[in-house]
């Protein structure tokens, strides 16, 4: 039997198969005949390979695995059926569960078997015979039916569902260890993997009041569609051995219903195995994240070739993967790529989205090599621009006859109105990076800067370290600078949230 050629990395290179890296979610068939087939995922794409039931044991045919791995199948006129590739030998011989390969004895669960002109091995052949003489990673799924050709990253998910009073716990281990991030998009959570695909097992369950449903919407996420009770959501991460827990905590919304208990009783609180996070009436919904210049603008640069530009992202980057993973925040980048946004369109960004918060991201630079350190400003207004704002609101007619007072949004002084508020912002970011992050001889203070002069929500704009300064710069690319960092803003963000939810009972 010949092989015909076929190269494994050119396969599926139409558009419609490259996109094929797919979630697989199977069973394994019982009986005869034809099962489930086994899905070939590599970079490329992926591609099925038919599976034959015979005897309870599962098939596939020889000469297709020649097709896709190039092997070289040649039967002698003992019977003996030799598999070759790159010199390196895998030896068969009918109604015998062993084979050699490459002089070694390995068992398989059943002897290859003839149907029609064809040859059938156990799917097992994959893993046990031809893995060992193959130059690159072949992993079986067995239970998944895929093959994972080559070195991506497929973690195995498993799901967990547990009712709790008032609350609902999804438990979702990936192995090996993989990050997530999980947002809130209109009425479900979005979980994604930093993965190629995934290898996930979703269990079923009834729909009910927090949750209707968990599936795939793409090769790496998934989604928890969420029922008409839900009202918040928590989550938590632990690394265990080689798997990485991600835990979800769904809280319903508190209904009354009619109680003989006196109207003076407290109202039952919440189990604390699901602590309430990210309530209804949350002060922050939104956050609008500000990667200062972009393109052709690079701003500060440093000796070694670190460009603000390229910092600012990666380092906006994390904190949107952060805050919407572990807060479950919206998060708006006023950039997500290396462009050049004009100043006046980023605070438009963040009023457009009604954004909570706008923070503007950004590093120095300095004649004196010397310099160092993190600083935070918020925007600085003249007695004039206070006057301007202080005028008196201005009568237009209604529909219904007479008139009312309407006040009118200076935009290039919106910010004035919030100017308490992000001193405050600025003050927790202060607290937060004291010990984390190093700080310049003026941490906070004030200066009139148009980036933030627009926005109609607490805004700062944070200058991270100086690029001229040899070792800060080198500290602004370290990952460990950047993940100190993030951890600050975020904690910041969540201490600033408490402000202004006990300054409004909780509205904004």
């Amino acid at each position: 039997m010949n092989a015909r050629p076929f190269s494994l990395f050119s396969f599926l290179i139409s558009a419609a198969l490259a996109l094929g890296l797919v979630l697989l979610v199977v069973s394994r068939p019982r009986g005869q005949g034809t099962a489930t087939p086994l899905t070939l995922l590599a970079r490329e794409g992926r591609r099925t390979m038919s599976v034959g039931v015979i005897n309870d044991q599962e098939f596939v045919a020889l000469d297709d695995l020649a097709a896709v791995f190039q092997l070289a199948v040649h039967e002698d006129s003992l019977g003996a059926i030799t598999v070759a590739y790159k010199g390196r030998t895998v030896v068969l011989t009918p109604d015998q569960a062993i084979a050699s390969v490459s002089g070694r004895l390995i068992s398989l669960p059943a002897p290859p078997s003839r149907a029609g002109r064809r040859w059938m091995v156990p799917v097992e052949f994959i893993s046990r015979a031809l893995a060992p003489i193959y130059d690159v990673r072949l992993d079986l799924r067995k239970p998944s039916h895929l093959l994972v050709v080559g070195n991506l990253r497929v973690p195995r998910v498993s799901i967990r569902h547990e009712p709790l009073t008032n609350a609902v716990r999804l438990t979702l281990d990936a192995t090996p260890r993989t990050a997530s991030t999980v947002v809130q998009d209109s009425e479900r959570l979005r979980v994604t993997f930093d993965a190629d695909a995934l290898d996930v097992t979703i269990p079923a369950f009834q729909p009910q009041g927090l949750v209707q449903a968990v599936r795939s919407v793409d090769p790496v996420t998934l989604a928890v569609e969420l029922g008409p009770r839900f009202a918040a959501f928590r989550t938590s991460t632990q690394s265990l051995d080689t798997t990485t827990r991600l835990v979800l905590d769904l809280v319903a919304t508190q209904t009354q219903t009619p109680s003989p208990a006196p109207a003076t009783s407290p109202p039952a609180a919440v189990p604390s195995e699901a602590p309430i996070f990210g309530r209804p009436a949350s002060a922050i919904r939104t956050i609008a994240i500000d990667p200062g210049h972009g393109g052709e603008d690079e701003g500060a640069k440093g000796a070694g070739g670190t460009t603000e530009k390229n910092v600012t992202l990666a380092v906006a980057r994390r904190v949107k993967a952060a805050v919407e993973g572990q807060l479950g925040i919206r998060v708006l980048l006023t950039r997500d790529e290396d462009r050049r946004v004009p100043i006046d369109e980023r605070p438009a960004v963040a009023n457009n989205n009604k954004a909570d918060l706008f923070i503007s991201l950004h590093a120095s630079a300095s004649p004196k090599s010397a310099t160092s350190g993190a600083s935070i400003y918020v925007a600085a207004f003249t007695d004039t621009d206070q006057a301007r704002v202080a005028l008196a609101p201005e009568r237009v007619p209604t529909f219904g006859g007479g008139s009312r007072d309407i006040e009118f949004v200076l935009w290039d002084l919106a910010q004035i109105r919030h100017i308490d508020q992000s001193a405050e912002l600025a003050r927790l970011l202060e607290q937060q990076f004291d010990d984390r992050v190093p700080l310049g001889a003026r941490p906070f203070d004030r200066a009139p800067l148009r980036v933030l002069e627009s926005a109609n929500m607490p805004a700062v704009l944070i200058e991270m370290g100086y690029l001229t300064n040899a070792d800060e710069e080198k500290r602004l690319a370290s990952s460990n600078f950047q993940n100190a960092f993030v951890q600050a803003v975020l904690d910041a963000v969540l201490k600033f949230r408490d402000y202004l939810g006990a300054a409004t009972g909780g509205t904004r």
